[in-house]
Protein backbone atom coordinates (compact mmCIF):
# COMPACT_ATOMS: atom_id res chain seq x y z
CA UNK A 1 0.00 0.00 0.00
CA UNK A 2 1.66 3.68 -0.37
CA UNK A 3 2.23 6.24 1.94
CA UNK A 4 0.53 8.88 3.26
CA UNK A 5 2.45 11.48 2.25
CA UNK A 6 4.47 11.05 -1.22
CA UNK A 7 7.94 11.42 -1.07
CA UNK A 8 9.17 14.70 -2.21
CA UNK A 9 10.85 13.91 -5.69
CA UNK A 10 8.76 10.99 -7.66
CA UNK A 11 8.96 9.71 -11.04
CA UNK A 12 6.78 6.63 -12.36
CA UNK A 13 9.51 5.74 -15.30
CA UNK A 14 13.05 6.13 -12.49
CA UNK A 15 10.78 4.95 -9.14
CA UNK A 16 8.85 2.08 -10.09
CA UNK A 17 9.32 0.75 -13.65
CA UNK A 18 13.47 1.34 -12.98
CA UNK A 19 13.36 -0.52 -9.57
CA UNK A 20 11.64 -3.59 -11.45
CA UNK A 21 14.21 -3.68 -13.93
CA UNK A 22 16.64 -4.13 -11.40
CA UNK A 23 14.82 -6.28 -9.16
CA UNK A 24 13.49 -8.32 -11.53
CA UNK A 25 15.01 -7.59 -15.25
CA UNK A 26 14.15 -10.34 -17.07
CA UNK A 27 10.53 -10.18 -16.23
CA UNK A 28 8.18 -9.40 -18.54
CA UNK A 29 6.99 -5.89 -18.40
CA UNK A 30 4.87 -6.15 -21.76
CA UNK A 31 3.18 -8.66 -23.80
CA UNK A 32 1.90 -7.48 -27.22
CA UNK A 33 0.15 -9.58 -29.78
CA UNK A 34 -1.57 -8.44 -32.99
CA UNK A 35 -4.73 -9.98 -33.74
CA UNK A 36 -4.73 -10.88 -37.27
CA UNK A 37 -1.15 -11.76 -37.96
CA UNK A 38 -0.69 -13.06 -33.87
CA UNK A 39 3.00 -12.26 -34.37
CA UNK A 40 4.54 -11.51 -30.32
CA UNK A 41 6.47 -9.24 -29.26
CA UNK A 42 7.37 -9.39 -25.32
CA UNK A 43 9.27 -6.74 -23.29
CA UNK A 44 11.10 -7.33 -20.37
CA UNK A 45 11.41 -4.39 -17.76
CA UNK A 46 15.05 -4.19 -18.67
CA UNK A 47 13.94 -3.73 -22.06
CA UNK A 48 11.59 -1.24 -21.25
CA UNK A 49 13.20 0.49 -18.91
CA UNK A 50 16.05 1.00 -21.74
CA UNK A 51 13.83 2.04 -24.27
CA UNK A 52 11.61 4.70 -22.43
CA UNK A 53 15.34 6.03 -21.60
CA UNK A 54 15.97 5.82 -25.69
CA UNK A 55 12.57 7.67 -25.78
CA UNK A 56 13.60 10.11 -23.53
CA UNK A 57 16.48 11.49 -25.12
CA UNK A 58 15.00 11.42 -28.87
CA UNK A 59 11.92 13.34 -27.48
CA UNK A 60 14.34 16.03 -25.90
CA UNK A 61 16.03 15.70 -29.20
CA UNK A 62 13.02 16.91 -30.61
CA UNK A 63 12.39 20.16 -28.84
CA UNK A 64 10.31 18.39 -25.83
CA UNK A 65 11.15 19.87 -22.29
CA UNK A 66 9.90 19.31 -18.92
CA UNK A 67 6.55 20.60 -18.60
CA UNK A 68 5.10 20.50 -22.32
CA UNK A 69 2.41 19.06 -22.96
CA UNK A 70 2.20 15.73 -25.48
CA UNK A 71 -0.78 14.83 -27.41
CA UNK A 72 -0.42 10.65 -27.72
CA UNK A 73 -2.86 9.44 -29.78
CA UNK A 74 -2.27 5.91 -30.96
CA UNK A 75 -3.50 1.87 -31.07
CA UNK A 76 -2.30 -0.81 -28.47
CA UNK A 77 0.94 -1.07 -29.64
CA UNK A 78 4.15 -0.96 -28.00
CA UNK A 79 5.64 2.32 -28.50
CA UNK A 80 2.46 3.76 -26.66
CA UNK A 81 3.69 2.26 -23.91
CA UNK A 82 7.66 3.36 -25.08
CA UNK A 83 6.12 7.24 -25.41
CA UNK A 84 3.72 7.19 -21.91
CA UNK A 85 7.26 6.11 -20.25
CA UNK A 86 9.81 8.32 -22.07
CA UNK A 87 7.71 11.28 -21.15
CA UNK A 88 6.89 10.68 -18.21
CA UNK A 89 11.21 9.98 -17.43
CA UNK A 90 11.37 13.50 -19.29
CA UNK A 91 8.81 15.13 -17.43
CA UNK A 92 6.43 16.17 -19.74
CA UNK A 93 3.23 15.66 -19.49
CA UNK A 94 0.94 12.97 -21.65
CA UNK A 95 -2.17 13.65 -22.80
CA UNK A 96 -3.45 10.66 -23.89
CA UNK A 97 -6.68 10.02 -26.42
CA UNK A 98 -8.68 7.83 -28.64
CA UNK A 99 -8.06 7.85 -32.11
CA UNK A 100 -12.13 7.82 -32.47
CA UNK A 101 -12.22 11.54 -32.11
CA UNK A 102 -12.68 13.54 -35.03
CA UNK A 103 -10.57 16.16 -36.28
CA UNK A 104 -12.45 19.10 -34.62
CA UNK A 105 -12.46 17.28 -31.06
CA UNK A 106 -8.54 17.03 -31.88
CA UNK A 107 -8.45 20.76 -32.38
CA UNK A 108 -9.94 21.62 -29.04
CA UNK A 109 -7.79 19.67 -27.29
CA UNK A 110 -4.73 20.68 -29.28
CA UNK A 111 -5.76 24.07 -28.15
CA UNK A 112 -7.07 24.20 -24.73
CA UNK A 113 -3.93 22.31 -23.88
CA UNK A 114 -1.66 24.35 -25.37
CA UNK A 115 -0.29 20.90 -26.50
CA UNK A 116 3.71 21.12 -27.61
CA UNK A 117 3.85 18.05 -30.26
CA UNK A 118 1.92 15.34 -30.98
CA UNK A 119 2.58 11.82 -31.20
CA UNK A 120 0.24 9.88 -33.73
CA UNK A 121 -0.09 7.08 -36.44
CA UNK A 122 -1.07 7.57 -39.60
CA UNK A 123 -4.86 7.47 -39.22
CA UNK A 124 -4.26 10.49 -36.83
CA UNK A 125 -2.33 12.41 -38.99
CA UNK A 126 -5.06 13.65 -40.85
CA UNK A 127 -6.91 14.96 -37.73
CA UNK A 128 -3.69 16.71 -36.80
CA UNK A 129 -4.62 19.60 -38.91
CA UNK A 130 -2.59 22.81 -38.88
CA UNK A 131 -1.06 22.56 -36.26
CA UNK A 132 2.42 23.98 -35.75
CA UNK A 133 4.32 21.88 -32.72
CA UNK A 134 6.22 18.81 -32.89
CA UNK A 135 5.01 15.98 -35.17
CA UNK A 136 6.03 12.88 -34.40
CA UNK A 137 4.73 9.50 -36.40
CA UNK A 138 4.88 5.67 -35.28
CA UNK A 139 4.44 3.48 -38.33
CA UNK A 140 2.81 -0.06 -38.44
CA UNK A 141 1.82 -2.92 -40.73
CA UNK A 142 -0.60 -5.11 -40.59
CA UNK A 143 1.14 -8.01 -39.63
CA UNK A 144 2.22 -5.24 -36.29
CA UNK A 145 5.71 -5.26 -37.31
CA UNK A 146 7.20 -1.25 -37.02
CA UNK A 147 8.13 -0.50 -40.95
CA UNK A 148 9.39 3.15 -40.28
CA UNK A 149 11.97 2.70 -42.70
CA UNK A 150 10.09 2.20 -45.62
CA UNK A 151 7.59 5.20 -44.36
CA UNK A 152 6.97 8.35 -46.11
CA UNK A 153 5.91 10.69 -43.68
CA UNK A 154 4.00 14.27 -44.79
CA UNK A 155 6.57 17.40 -44.48
CA UNK A 156 7.33 18.17 -41.03
CA UNK A 157 6.74 14.79 -39.73
CA UNK A 158 9.65 13.06 -37.37
CA UNK A 159 9.88 9.52 -37.34
CA UNK A 160 9.13 7.76 -33.93
CA UNK A 161 10.81 4.36 -34.66
CA UNK A 162 14.01 5.39 -36.26
CA UNK A 163 14.82 8.34 -33.71
CA UNK A 164 13.98 5.62 -31.28
CA UNK A 165 16.88 3.17 -32.19
CA UNK A 166 19.41 6.27 -32.72
CA UNK A 167 19.08 7.52 -29.14
CA UNK A 168 21.22 6.59 -26.43
CA UNK A 169 19.90 4.19 -23.46
CA UNK A 170 21.85 6.44 -20.95
CA UNK A 171 19.62 9.61 -19.41
CA UNK A 172 20.15 11.72 -16.79
CA UNK A 173 17.37 11.92 -14.50
CA UNK A 174 15.06 14.80 -14.16
CA UNK A 175 13.93 15.57 -11.03
CA UNK A 176 10.18 15.91 -10.92
CA UNK A 177 8.67 16.52 -7.60
CA UNK A 178 5.27 14.60 -6.31
CA UNK A 179 3.39 17.70 -6.64
CA UNK A 180 4.35 18.69 -10.18
CA UNK A 181 1.85 18.04 -13.32
CA UNK A 182 1.92 14.20 -14.46
CA UNK A 183 -0.44 13.60 -16.65
CA UNK A 184 -3.37 15.33 -18.48
CA UNK A 185 -6.45 13.56 -19.61
CA UNK A 186 -9.84 15.16 -21.40
CA UNK A 187 -12.76 14.20 -19.54
CA UNK A 188 -16.94 14.05 -20.34
CA UNK A 189 -18.73 17.38 -20.20
CA UNK A 190 -22.45 18.12 -19.77
CA UNK A 191 -22.63 21.82 -19.58
CA UNK A 192 -19.61 23.33 -21.71
CA UNK A 193 -17.00 21.42 -23.62
CA UNK A 194 -14.23 18.80 -22.30
CA UNK A 195 -12.63 19.48 -19.30
CA UNK A 196 -8.87 19.22 -18.36
CA UNK A 197 -8.54 16.87 -15.35
CA UNK A 198 -4.98 17.13 -14.29
CA UNK A 199 -3.34 14.86 -11.86
CA UNK A 200 0.25 14.67 -10.10
CA UNK A 201 3.53 12.78 -10.67
CA UNK A 202 2.26 10.90 -7.18
CA UNK A 203 -1.85 11.03 -7.54
CA UNK A 204 -1.43 8.62 -10.60
CA UNK A 205 1.68 7.11 -10.24
CA UNK A 206 1.90 6.12 -6.46
CA UNK A 207 -1.99 6.38 -6.12
CA UNK A 208 -2.72 3.39 -8.39
CA UNK A 209 -1.03 0.93 -6.13
CA UNK A 210 -4.36 0.39 -4.17
CA UNK A 211 -5.42 -0.10 -7.58
CA UNK A 212 -3.34 -2.84 -9.03
CA UNK A 213 -2.72 -4.31 -5.47
CA UNK A 214 -6.24 -3.91 -4.02
CA UNK A 215 -8.88 -4.53 -6.79
CA UNK A 216 -6.44 -6.01 -9.77
CA UNK A 217 -5.08 -7.80 -6.78
CA UNK A 218 -1.98 -8.70 -8.96
CA UNK A 219 1.24 -9.93 -7.90
CA UNK A 220 4.82 -9.99 -9.71
CA UNK A 221 4.73 -11.83 -12.61
CA UNK A 222 1.69 -12.15 -13.87
CA UNK A 223 -0.20 -11.42 -17.22
CA UNK A 224 -3.12 -8.69 -16.76
CA UNK A 225 -5.06 -7.87 -19.78
CA UNK A 226 -7.11 -5.20 -20.01
CA UNK A 227 -9.36 -4.56 -22.83
CA UNK A 228 -10.34 -0.32 -22.71
CA UNK A 229 -9.07 1.67 -25.38
CA UNK A 230 -5.41 3.32 -24.55
CA UNK A 231 -7.17 6.87 -24.69
CA UNK A 232 -9.26 6.57 -21.61
CA UNK A 233 -8.17 6.63 -18.46
CA UNK A 234 -8.91 3.09 -17.38
CA UNK A 235 -5.90 2.32 -19.49
CA UNK A 236 -4.20 4.33 -17.06
CA UNK A 237 -5.65 2.38 -14.18
CA UNK A 238 -5.08 -1.01 -15.77
CA UNK A 239 -2.93 -1.09 -18.48
CA UNK A 240 0.00 1.00 -16.98
CA UNK A 241 0.58 2.22 -13.46
CA UNK A 242 -1.68 -0.03 -11.73
CA UNK A 243 0.09 -3.17 -13.07
CA UNK A 244 3.89 -1.88 -13.48
CA UNK A 245 2.72 -0.84 -9.44
CA UNK A 246 3.12 -4.38 -8.77
CA UNK A 247 5.69 -5.63 -10.75
CA UNK A 248 3.21 -7.38 -13.10
CA UNK A 249 3.06 -8.06 -17.00
CA UNK A 250 0.37 -5.68 -19.41
CA UNK A 251 -1.23 -7.93 -21.91
CA UNK A 252 -1.83 -5.72 -25.26
CA UNK A 253 -4.09 -7.38 -28.17
CA UNK A 254 -4.05 -5.11 -31.49
CA UNK A 255 -7.06 -5.37 -33.15
CA UNK A 256 -9.14 -3.32 -35.56
CA UNK A 257 -12.70 -2.71 -36.40
CA UNK A 258 -15.87 -3.48 -33.36
CA UNK A 259 -14.96 -5.41 -30.27
CA UNK A 260 -15.27 -9.29 -30.83
CA UNK A 261 -16.32 -11.34 -27.92
CA UNK A 262 -15.03 -14.55 -29.85
CA UNK A 263 -11.47 -12.98 -30.43
CA UNK A 264 -11.67 -12.27 -26.50
CA UNK A 265 -12.72 -15.60 -25.33
CA UNK A 266 -10.28 -17.36 -27.62
CA UNK A 267 -7.57 -15.24 -26.67
CA UNK A 268 -8.41 -15.89 -22.64
CA UNK A 269 -8.25 -19.46 -23.51
CA UNK A 270 -5.26 -19.38 -25.48
CA UNK A 271 -2.86 -16.93 -23.47
CA UNK A 272 -1.59 -17.24 -19.38
CA UNK A 273 -4.04 -14.58 -18.40
CA UNK A 274 -4.18 -14.51 -14.63
CA UNK A 275 -6.45 -11.41 -14.49
CA UNK A 276 -8.65 -9.77 -17.11
CA UNK A 277 -10.43 -6.42 -17.14
CA UNK A 278 -13.92 -5.57 -18.78
CA UNK A 279 -16.38 -3.24 -18.79
CA UNK A 280 -19.82 -4.30 -18.82
CA UNK A 281 -21.06 -3.99 -22.15
CA UNK A 282 -18.18 -6.44 -23.43
CA UNK A 283 -19.74 -8.96 -20.73
CA UNK A 284 -22.76 -8.64 -21.84
CA UNK A 285 -21.86 -9.61 -25.39
CA UNK A 286 -19.64 -12.25 -23.96
CA UNK A 287 -22.12 -13.87 -22.00
CA UNK A 288 -23.95 -14.48 -24.89
CA UNK A 289 -21.74 -16.61 -26.49
CA UNK A 290 -21.47 -20.67 -25.74
CA UNK A 291 -18.69 -20.12 -22.85
CA UNK A 292 -19.34 -23.63 -22.76
CA UNK A 293 -16.62 -24.55 -25.62
CA UNK A 294 -13.86 -22.21 -23.77
CA UNK A 295 -11.49 -23.57 -20.57
CA UNK A 296 -9.13 -20.85 -19.26
CA UNK A 297 -6.60 -22.52 -17.63
CA UNK A 298 -4.92 -19.53 -16.20
CA UNK A 299 -7.61 -16.85 -15.40
CA UNK A 300 -7.94 -16.45 -11.80
CA UNK A 301 -9.64 -12.89 -11.07
CA UNK A 302 -11.78 -11.14 -13.53
CA UNK A 303 -12.42 -7.06 -12.70
CA UNK A 304 -15.12 -4.69 -14.57
CA UNK A 305 -15.94 -1.19 -14.30
CA UNK A 306 -16.95 1.86 -16.12
CA UNK A 307 -20.66 1.30 -15.89
CA UNK A 308 -22.71 -0.81 -13.38
CA UNK A 309 -22.56 -4.51 -13.84
CA UNK A 310 -26.23 -5.97 -14.25
CA UNK A 311 -26.55 -8.53 -12.15
CA UNK A 312 -27.74 -11.48 -14.50
CA UNK A 313 -23.95 -11.13 -16.23
CA UNK A 314 -22.41 -11.62 -13.23
CA UNK A 315 -24.02 -14.87 -12.63
CA UNK A 316 -24.26 -16.26 -16.07
CA UNK A 317 -20.15 -15.33 -16.12
CA UNK A 318 -20.15 -17.90 -12.47
CA UNK A 319 -21.74 -20.30 -13.16
CA UNK A 320 -20.11 -20.58 -16.70
CA UNK A 321 -16.84 -20.19 -15.71
CA UNK A 322 -17.03 -20.78 -11.81
CA UNK A 323 -15.60 -16.94 -11.74
CA UNK A 324 -16.49 -13.98 -10.03
CA UNK A 325 -16.43 -10.62 -11.64
CA UNK A 326 -15.64 -7.92 -9.28
CA UNK A 327 -16.84 -4.18 -9.77
CA UNK A 328 -15.01 -1.49 -9.20
CA UNK A 329 -15.20 2.51 -9.35
CA UNK A 330 -13.66 5.41 -10.01
CA UNK A 331 -13.62 8.28 -12.23
CA UNK A 332 -10.71 9.90 -14.47
CA UNK A 333 -9.73 12.24 -11.58
CA UNK A 334 -9.27 9.28 -9.13
CA UNK A 335 -7.42 5.81 -8.84
CA UNK A 336 -9.93 3.24 -7.58
CA UNK A 337 -12.44 4.33 -4.76
CA UNK A 338 -15.21 1.73 -4.50
CA UNK A 339 -14.30 -1.65 -5.48
CA UNK A 340 -14.76 -5.72 -4.50
CA UNK A 341 -11.28 -6.88 -3.26
CA UNK A 342 -10.54 -10.28 -2.88
CA UNK A 343 -7.54 -9.03 -1.04
CA UNK A 344 -10.03 -7.88 1.40
CA UNK A 345 -12.29 -10.73 1.77
CA UNK A 346 -15.21 -8.31 0.19
CA UNK A 347 -18.32 -10.94 -0.30
CA UNK A 348 -19.46 -9.94 -3.91
CA UNK A 349 -23.32 -9.04 -4.10
CA UNK A 350 -24.84 -8.54 -6.90
CA UNK A 351 -25.12 -5.22 -8.46
CA UNK A 352 -22.95 -3.45 -5.87
CA UNK A 353 -20.00 -1.61 -6.52
CA UNK A 354 -18.21 -2.61 -3.27
CA UNK A 355 -16.58 -0.98 -0.43
CA UNK A 356 -14.81 1.68 0.01
CA UNK A 357 -10.90 1.23 -0.36
CA UNK A 358 -8.36 2.80 2.20
CA UNK A 359 -6.96 5.88 2.17
CA UNK A 360 -10.36 7.24 0.81
CA UNK A 361 -13.20 8.23 3.26
CA UNK A 362 -16.06 8.25 1.29
CA UNK A 363 -19.15 9.63 1.80
CA UNK A 364 -22.73 10.36 1.10
CA UNK A 365 -23.97 13.49 1.09
CA UNK A 366 -27.29 15.40 0.88
CA UNK A 367 -27.43 19.27 -1.11
CA UNK A 368 -26.07 20.82 2.01
CA UNK A 369 -23.27 18.44 2.50
CA UNK A 370 -24.29 16.07 5.11
CA UNK A 371 -24.17 12.51 5.27
CA UNK A 372 -27.20 10.49 4.84
CA UNK A 373 -28.04 7.73 6.59
CA UNK A 374 -27.75 4.07 5.23
CA UNK A 375 -30.16 2.60 2.34
CA UNK A 376 -30.63 6.71 1.67
CA UNK A 377 -29.40 7.90 -2.10
CA UNK A 378 -26.92 10.56 -1.84
CA UNK A 379 -23.48 11.84 -3.80
CA UNK A 380 -20.52 10.34 -3.49
CA UNK A 381 -17.82 12.27 -1.88
CA UNK A 382 -14.49 12.12 -0.55
CA UNK A 383 -13.24 14.23 2.22
CA UNK A 384 -10.17 16.33 1.50
CA UNK A 385 -9.79 17.86 4.89
CA UNK A 386 -7.69 17.99 6.97
CA UNK A 387 -5.76 15.53 4.88
CA UNK A 388 -5.90 15.43 0.89
CA UNK A 389 -5.68 11.75 -0.15
CA UNK A 390 -2.80 10.59 -2.57
CA UNK A 391 -4.60 9.34 -5.44
CA UNK A 392 -7.02 12.82 -6.40
CA UNK A 393 -6.63 14.51 -9.11
CA UNK A 394 -5.24 17.90 -8.75
CA UNK A 395 -7.08 20.32 -10.46
CA UNK A 396 -9.88 20.76 -12.96
CA UNK A 397 -7.08 22.65 -15.22
CA UNK A 398 -7.59 26.63 -16.09
CA UNK A 399 -11.51 25.90 -14.84
CA UNK A 400 -12.05 27.62 -11.44
CA UNK A 401 -15.64 27.80 -11.56
CA UNK A 402 -15.62 23.63 -11.94
CA UNK A 403 -13.39 23.61 -9.28
CA UNK A 404 -15.19 25.86 -7.26
CA UNK A 405 -18.58 23.71 -7.95
CA UNK A 406 -16.69 20.22 -7.23
CA UNK A 407 -14.53 20.94 -4.01
CA UNK A 408 -17.15 21.91 -1.58
CA UNK A 409 -16.74 22.16 2.26
CA UNK A 410 -14.16 19.23 3.32
CA UNK A 411 -14.99 16.98 0.45
CA UNK A 412 -14.80 16.48 -3.65
CA UNK A 413 -18.17 16.17 -4.70
CA UNK A 414 -18.07 13.17 -7.40
CA UNK A 415 -21.08 13.62 -9.08
CA UNK A 416 -22.04 10.40 -8.99
CA UNK A 417 -25.22 9.04 -6.98
CA UNK A 418 -25.22 6.04 -4.77
CA UNK A 419 -27.09 4.07 -1.70
CA UNK A 420 -25.01 2.29 0.90
CA UNK A 421 -26.56 -0.45 2.88
CA UNK A 422 -25.42 -1.21 6.78
CA UNK A 423 -22.41 -3.39 5.75
CA UNK A 424 -21.18 -0.21 3.99
CA UNK A 425 -21.53 -1.98 0.27
CA UNK A 426 -22.55 0.74 -2.23
CA UNK A 427 -24.89 0.79 -5.14
CA UNK A 428 -24.29 2.86 -8.07
CA UNK A 429 -27.48 5.10 -9.26
CA UNK A 430 -26.52 7.38 -11.74
CA UNK A 431 -24.91 10.48 -12.59
CA UNK A 432 -25.90 13.73 -11.34
CA UNK A 433 -24.55 15.77 -14.47
CA UNK A 434 -26.40 13.32 -16.83
CA UNK A 435 -23.17 11.88 -18.55
CA UNK A 436 -24.65 9.15 -20.55
CA UNK A 437 -22.22 5.67 -20.12
CA UNK A 438 -22.69 4.04 -23.54
CA UNK A 439 -20.79 0.35 -24.33
CA UNK A 440 -18.09 1.10 -21.98
CA UNK A 441 -17.76 5.21 -23.31
CA UNK A 442 -18.94 8.45 -21.48
CA UNK A 443 -20.53 10.50 -23.55
CA UNK A 444 -21.39 14.60 -22.63
CA UNK A 445 -24.70 15.26 -23.84
CA UNK A 446 -23.47 18.67 -24.62
CA UNK A 447 -21.35 17.66 -27.80
CA UNK A 448 -24.36 15.85 -29.42
CA UNK A 449 -26.51 18.55 -28.69
CA UNK A 450 -23.63 21.08 -29.83
CA UNK A 451 -23.71 19.32 -32.92
CA UNK A 452 -27.12 18.40 -33.77
CA UNK A 453 -27.92 22.51 -33.52
CA UNK A 454 -25.56 23.16 -35.89
CA UNK A 455 -27.35 21.35 -38.44
CA UNK A 456 -29.52 24.09 -40.21
CA UNK A 457 -32.81 22.11 -39.90
CA UNK A 458 -32.37 21.90 -36.00
CA UNK A 459 -33.85 24.66 -33.71
CA UNK A 460 -32.95 23.13 -30.29
CA UNK A 461 -31.99 19.34 -29.37
CA UNK A 462 -32.11 17.57 -25.99
CA UNK A 463 -30.02 14.62 -25.19
CA UNK A 464 -30.41 12.11 -22.82
CA UNK A 465 -29.24 8.35 -22.29
CA UNK A 466 -31.83 5.90 -22.83
CA UNK A 467 -31.35 2.12 -21.16
CA UNK A 468 -30.62 -0.27 -22.96
CA UNK A 469 -30.39 -4.18 -22.49
CA UNK A 470 -26.93 -4.10 -24.44
CA UNK A 471 -24.94 -1.15 -24.58
CA UNK A 472 -26.10 -0.13 -21.07
CA UNK A 473 -27.42 3.43 -22.29
CA UNK A 474 -28.10 4.59 -25.81
CA UNK A 475 -27.66 7.96 -26.94
CA UNK A 476 -31.65 9.53 -27.54
CA UNK A 477 -32.24 13.12 -29.06
CA UNK A 478 -35.28 14.81 -28.52
CA UNK A 479 -35.05 17.62 -31.79
CA UNK A 480 -36.81 20.74 -32.58
CA UNK A 481 -36.90 21.80 -35.54
CA UNK A 482 -36.53 25.10 -37.08
CA UNK A 483 -39.95 27.32 -38.22
CA UNK A 484 -40.85 25.99 -41.78
CA UNK A 485 -38.82 23.10 -41.66
CA UNK A 486 -40.66 19.80 -42.56
CA UNK A 487 -40.45 16.60 -40.44
CA UNK A 488 -39.77 13.69 -42.73
CA UNK A 489 -38.33 10.38 -41.56
CA UNK A 490 -35.03 10.48 -43.79
CA UNK A 491 -34.30 13.25 -41.79
CA UNK A 492 -33.26 10.95 -38.72
CA UNK A 493 -30.70 9.09 -40.62
CA UNK A 494 -29.28 13.01 -41.86
CA UNK A 495 -29.02 13.91 -38.72
CA UNK A 496 -26.92 10.90 -37.54
CA UNK A 497 -24.65 11.31 -40.60
CA UNK A 498 -24.28 14.97 -39.49
CA UNK A 499 -23.41 14.35 -35.81
CA UNK A 500 -20.47 11.35 -37.41
CA UNK A 501 -18.80 13.94 -38.75
CA UNK A 502 -18.50 16.28 -36.18
CA UNK A 503 -18.16 13.64 -32.67
CA UNK A 504 -16.67 10.48 -32.45
CA UNK A 505 -19.36 7.34 -33.89
CA UNK A 506 -19.89 6.32 -30.66
CA UNK A 507 -21.81 9.48 -29.80
CA UNK A 508 -24.18 9.59 -32.41
CA UNK A 509 -27.47 9.33 -31.00
CA UNK A 510 -29.21 6.19 -31.87
CA UNK A 511 -32.81 7.48 -31.06
CA UNK A 512 -34.13 10.94 -32.62
CA UNK A 513 -37.63 12.12 -31.33
CA UNK A 514 -38.73 15.10 -33.02
CA UNK A 515 -41.06 17.41 -30.66
CA UNK A 516 -42.33 21.15 -30.75
CA UNK A 517 -40.42 22.25 -27.58
CA UNK A 518 -38.38 20.88 -24.90
CA UNK A 519 -39.32 21.32 -21.17
CA UNK A 520 -37.44 24.29 -19.56
CA UNK A 521 -36.72 25.36 -15.95
CA UNK A 522 -37.87 28.95 -15.16
CA UNK A 523 -34.76 30.64 -16.59
CA UNK A 524 -34.56 28.79 -19.92
CA UNK A 525 -32.49 25.60 -19.30
CA UNK A 526 -33.38 22.23 -20.75
CA UNK A 527 -34.93 19.80 -18.01
CA UNK A 528 -33.22 16.63 -19.23
CA UNK A 529 -34.57 15.00 -16.11
CA UNK A 530 -37.72 14.77 -17.58
CA UNK A 531 -36.50 14.06 -21.18
CA UNK A 532 -34.85 10.32 -19.34
CA UNK A 533 -37.91 9.82 -17.53
CA UNK A 534 -39.89 10.37 -21.13
CA UNK A 535 -37.48 8.12 -22.51
CA UNK A 536 -37.38 5.11 -19.69
CA UNK A 537 -41.27 4.99 -20.14
CA UNK A 538 -41.06 4.73 -23.94
CA UNK A 539 -43.28 7.94 -24.60
CA UNK A 540 -43.32 10.45 -27.01
CA UNK A 541 -44.15 13.06 -24.47
CA UNK A 542 -41.94 14.92 -21.67
CA UNK A 543 -44.62 15.96 -18.95
CA UNK A 544 -47.03 18.48 -20.69
CA UNK A 545 -44.40 20.27 -22.43
CA UNK A 546 -43.73 18.40 -25.17
CA UNK A 547 -45.94 17.16 -28.19
CA UNK A 548 -45.76 15.13 -31.91
CA UNK A 549 -45.35 17.75 -34.57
Amino acid sequence: MQAAQPPLLFNFAADVVDRWAAIRPHGLALWHVHATSRTQQKLTFRQIASLSRQAANFLRSCGITQGDRVLLMLPRVPQWWVAMLGLIRLGALPVPATLLLTSREVAYRLKMAAIHAVITNGEGIPKIGDFDGIRIAVAETSSGTSRSSRTAWPDGWLDFDSGLEQAKARFSRVRTRSDEPGILYFTSATTGEAKMVLHTQASYGLGHRITGELWLDLKPGELHWNISDLGWAKAAWSSFFGPWQMGACVFALEATGKFDPLLTLNTLAQFPIKTWCAPATALRLIVRQDLSRFRFHSLRHCVTAGEPLNPEVLNLWRTATGLTLHEGFGQTETVALIANCPSLDHVVKPGSMGKALPPFDVRLLDDRLNQVPAGTEGEIAIRVKPQRPLGLFREYWLNPEENARKFQGDFYLTGDRAVRDDEGYFWFIGRSDDVIKSSGYRIGPFEVESALLEHPAVLEAGVVGKPDPLRGQIVKAWVVLRPGIAYKEELKLELQAHCKKLVAAYKYPREIEFVSELPKTTSGKTRHFELRQASMRGLATAASQIAAP
